[in-house]
């Protein structure tokens, strides 16, 4: 869901790296030295899963797994979505520099807003979990559907139809990150439930055997 260089507006560019900046000095803040490791193997992830992508005019449909960042970083996931971001850009000429501000924040809000909204539940584990789970992976990349769909209408009329057909295009992308986030976090709270942590505050329980 890389939103293309030239694209969007003066002013749309200015509040995505406030927001970007924001979020990011957040993220840091709130993260342990003893889980950069995660950070950086969830920041690759990111990074693979959205290489493989189908343009669609400014924009392109890819796997994004913003929600499992969300589930499992918390705030943290705004540095490990903005670096991966910025990687990509540099290397492959995904997105680009100066949007890279209007690009974390699309990507990275939803993740945190899920987290923090589907937390209670994620936390009662079993069935209600693995419906958060669902729920974080599918809503965290319909809400970064929408915020890219937001800033290419802000930034003129002309991309009101591509801002449409961009959101359209997600729904499939929705159902297979919500299923993929469930069963990621079934496994990880088998195996390692310490890492289901958002970093907001939003602990899970460890499945009991």
């Amino acid at each position: 869901m890389h939103i293309s260089e030239g694209v969007l507006s003066g002013p749309v560019l200015a509040g995505g790296w406030v927001l970007a900046a924001g979020g990011v000095a957040l993220g840091l803040r709130r993260l342990d030295y003893d889980r950069l490791m995660t950070v950086a193997i969830l920041s690759a992830a990111f990074f693979v899963a959205s290489l493989i992508h189908v343009p669609i005019g400014p924009s392109s449909v890819h796997l994004i797994l913003n929600g499992l960042l969300g589930v499992v970083l918390g705030a943290a996931a705004f540095p490990a979505i903005c670096v991966a971001l910025l990687l990509q850009a540099l290397l492959f000429q995904f997105g680009g520099l100066v949007v890279l501000g209007a690009n974390t924040v699309d990507m990275a809000v939803p993740a945190v807003v899920c987290a923090v909204l589907f937390g209670p539940m994620l936390r009662s584990g079993g069935g209600l979990r693995t419906v958060a789970a669902f729920c974080c992976g599918f809503f965290a990349v319909l809400g970064a559907g929408l915020l890219t769909a937001l800033a290419l209408a802000l930034s003129g009329e002309a991309f009101v139809a591509t801002a449409k057909i961009i959101l359209l295009a997600h729904i499939p992308i929705m159902c297979i990150e919500g299923v993929l986030t469930a069963m990621v976090v079934g496994f990880l709270a088998k195996v390692r439930p310490e890492m289901l942590s958002s970093g907001l505050g939003v602990g899970l329980v460890q499945e009991k055997s």
